[in-house]
């Protein structure tokens, strides 16, 4: 069995969580943590935009209005509002069996356990391979959700679960957000928009192609139930045997450095 640390960290602000992902990454680098898949919520809700995403898609007034946070992440895609949601993140070497080969390799093997926790929560889900964007979706397209990926996790024709992964000198980072409940549509809310008979279209396509377990289940499910299911899957399709962990004293202060430096600084979150 391949042992990798499991780590489950209390709601958190968007800042935090995108330093301790890095952080992470930057221990397995140097050979001084285990691969490592983390679960983990947000509090308060943030807006995560990608890796080279234009700041300029935010609208700045609406999202504090609302209390909502901004961050950017490390990883590559479209924005996405996390709240009411299960997020993972997954870490580990380039030479680490499940993330070894190319990007599509890798995200294909992840994406097989995605699948599986879904399934037995009782999820009609399948998994479709994407050609590329299609229809009226397009690069610009603020929205990750509503944007096709390959290996993506749908129930119905409506995308589940976003992932996102980077590939660095320290190692492979991938993670990816599961809605659990609550109205997808609100991330159109802080965003900006030509006018807001755009907005209101991207309100209706956010609808038509996306989904939350509750809805597709039809009732609530608990954070924790979604935990489990995640950990199950990856131990029985991936072959993994969890040791229960936490983040090291040293990992702990490089994120709040990364914190301070990177995540909740303007210099990273807006410069693009």
């Amino acid at each position: 069995m391949n042992t990798w640390r499991l780590i489950i960290t209390p709601p958190a602000r968007g800042a935090w969580n995108m330093a301790v992902d890095e952080a992470i990454l930057e221990h397995i680098g140097r050979g001084d943590a285990l691969p490592t898949l983390r679960l983990y919520a947000w509090d308060p809700a943030c807006l995560s935009l990608g890796h080279a995403q234009p700041f300029t898609d935010v609208d700045l007034a609406r999202l504090r209005a609302r209390g909502w946070e901004v961050v950017r992440r490390l990883t590559g895609g479209r924005a996405i509002l996390h709240t009411d949601e299960l997020t993972y993140s997954v870490t580990g070497s380039a030479a680490e069996p499940m993330l070894a080969g190319s990007v599509l390799e890798s995200y294909n093997r992840l994406a097989q356990a995605l699948l599986f926790a879904v399934e037995s929560l009782g999820l009609p889900v399948e998994m479709k391979e994407a050609a590329g964007h299609t229809g009226s979706v397009t690069n610009a397209n603020p929205v990750c959700f509503e944007v096709p990926s390959s290996y993506e996790i749908t129930v119905n024709g409506k995308k589940l679960i976003g992932s996102a992964q980077a590939r660095k000198k320290e190692g492979v980072l991938q993670h990816g957000s599961l809605p659990l409940t609550g109205d997808l549509t609100r991330i159109c809310l802080a965003l900006a928009f030509e006018n807001e008979s755009a907005r209101a279209d991207a309100v209706q396509r956010l609808l038509r192609r996306a989904t939350t377990v509750e809805s597709a289940l039809g009732g609530a499910l608990t954070w924790e139930t979604a935990a489990q299911a995640f950990i199950r899957a990856f131990e029985t399709q991936l072959g993994i045997c969890f040791e229960r962990g936490k983040l090291s004293e040293s990992e702990s202060g490089r994120a709040e450095e990364l914190v301070r430096e990177k995540y909740a600084h303007p210099s990273w979150t807006e410069r693009v």
